[in-house]
């Protein structure tokens, strides 16, 4: 399913700083979230369902990928 994301409010981390190598985070009007890469703002990006990003966020903050 191909998703309009023109008119997305794209956001990055207040932790990025100013580095360029970040990911883009976009709340969508219809409870989706959109991720791309800030490097390439104009490339493909990924939409999750909002509970499933939810999820991911949770797991993230829990430590569950620190090495």
């Amino acid at each position: 399913m191909t998703m309009d994301l023109a008119g997305a409010h794209w956001f990055k981390s207040s932790r990025s700083g100013a580095g360029k190598e970040c990911v883009e985070v976009a709340f969508l009007p219809d409870g989706r979230v959109g991720v791309r890469d800030s490097k390439n703002p104009d490339g493909p990006a990924l939409v999750f369902q909002g509970g499933d990003w939810s999820g991911f966020t949770t797991v993230i903050a829990a430590g569950a990928f620190d090495a």
